[in-house]
């Protein structure tokens, strides 16, 4: 088993700390609010931002274990940053977009719950810091 691991280890790494993450959302939110989404578990946004905790994990293992002066590590740094700018950048600015269109909406017309657009789909600068921390830190320790 251990083999195994070690094996699939830029596979297992990241997979696991997604998962971790996002089962905290789901019981941050339950303690939160009292009551269980786990629409939560695959739902984007919230803190910390498990995307940026997926990809700098993987970088911090390929830079460990292959190199910091290999191609791959190069990718997936570059992948990493692309990720993060994106989670904090774009898809806030459309949780934003969102949020605003649901008001406009909600004014004309009658919606039902499932008709609305999705807000939470981005990251506060923190978030994504705290998530690429996150995967620093697992990627090192791993």
């Amino acid at each position: 088993m251990i083999a195994f691991f070690y094996q699939y280890k830029f596979l297992i790494v990241p997979f696991l700390l997604w998962f971790g993450i996002q089962t905290f959302k789901v019981l941050y939110e339950f303690f939160k609010e009292g009551k269980w989404n786990l629409k939560r578990f695959m739902g984007a946004g919230g803190m910390p931002s498990s995307h940026s905790a997926v990809v700098v994990s993987l970088a911090t293992l390929i830079g460990k274990y292959i190199g910091i002066d290999s191609p791959v590590f190069a990718l997936s740094a570059v992948f990493a940053f692309i990720t993060m700018y994106d989670a904090a950048g774009v898809r806030r600015a459309v949780g934003k977009q969102a949020h605003i269109l649901n008001k406009v909406v909600k004014e004309y017309k009658d919606m039902t719950p499932g008709e609305y657009l999705q807000e939470k789909t981005g990251h506060t600068p923190v978030q994504v810091a705290a998530g690429a921390l996150i995967g620093l830190i697992t990627g090192l320790i791993v």
